[in-house]
């Protein structure tokens, strides 16, 4: 395991190094850790989606920024280190040289974590939900839409973050040619809502149906991700109407305050964590475990599937 980027900034851990199965590893973003969770769930759930993914047979690539220098896996100090730091800047694109130069560390979100596998050659990544349009006066897209536009990546959520305008995040994913799969289910996630009311463009029902759709796009010349889109547990689920009142509210106390950037989705998350009593951290947690387990199977199916071709 090599990567494109100078050895001089990128740093792999020994385990993705000496991976046998380069094709197994999955790709893991690390602003839930700095920025998504409170302490110490963060560090509890690093170590709990790492193990899941063992589990389930791959090889978990946690993507972060530590001094400046882009790692892909991390150690055990290395984690415990990057849950406790203060101040920790959150690394989408744009943020990459900024780190660099300053030597900062920080957590990297689902679009600078697919740029880094990507150049990594990792082509899963799981996470748990993607950014996209807010509902908001001034125009707030997020970066992840654009690598989900141009990255070639299977790419496991939970749909978008619940806090987003979905209809238009659809629109703009539709726009843009993103085939967006709901894995076992007709209906777009809510994140911590299995339902939203709106369709995905294909259901697929199995890993090797998820596999062979990413195999038919790219070898038509695509280039954008695959979104493969699976509902959070129902045993922590949401009903999706009792979370648009705490939605509202809380936005209306970041507009109060001035919110708004990369400080925005941060701020919204915990606040309605607060709102809900921490039913919303819970139905979190869950989901990105669900993922991580899923996402491990579906990069346990890529691999078989690049050594069947090779045999």
């Amino acid at each position: 395991m090599t990567g494109n980027l100078p050895r001089s900034v990128f740093i792999y851990s020994a385990e993705i190094s000496q991976s046998r199965m380069p094709s197994r590893l999955l790709a893991l973003e690390s602003t839930v850790i700095t920025h998504g969770l409170p302490r110490p769930q963060n560090l509890r759930l690093a170590h709990a989606m790492e193990r899941v993914v063992r589990e389930n047979g791959a090889t978990p690539a946690t993507i972060a920024v530590l001094d400046g220098k882009v790692r892909v896996g991390l150690t055990e100090a290395e984690l415990e280190r990057l849950s406790s730091l203060e101040n920790p800047r959150k690394i989408s694109r744009r943020d990459f040289a900024t780190a660099i130069v300053k030597k900062e560390s920080g957590g990297t979100t689902v679009a600078g974590t697919m740029f880094v596998a990507q150049q990594a050659g990792i082509r899963v990544f799981a996470t748990g939900g993607i950014g996209g349009v807010h509902e908001v006066e001034t125009l707030d897209i997020s970066t992840d839409l654009q690598a989900l536009t141009d990255t070639p990546m299977i790419v496991i959520c939970a749909g978008a973050k619940a806090i987003l305008d979905l209809p238009a995040t659809l629109e703009y994913l539709e726009t843009m040619g993103v085939p967006v799969i709901g894995y076992q289910t007709d209906e777009f996630p809510a994140f911590y809502s299995r339902e939203s009311g709106l369709p995905v463009s294909v259901r697929l029902d199995s890993t090797q149906e998820v596999i062979a759709f990413a195999k038919a796009h790219w070898e038509m010349g695509l280039e954008s991700a695959v979104l493969v889109c699976q509902p959070p547990p129902a045993a922590s689920a949401l009903p999706r109407q009792a979370v648009e009142g705490f939605i509202t509210k809380a936005r209306q106390e970041a507009h109060q305050r001035n919110i708004h950037g990369q400080a925005l989705t941060p701020f919204l998350l915990q606040r309605l964590s607060e709102l809900t009593e921490g039913a919303t951290l819970r139905a979190n947690l869950d989901l990105l475990l669900n993922n991580a387990s899923l996402g491990a199977q579906i990069a346990c199916a890529y691999s078989a599937g690049l050594h069947q071709r090779a045999v």
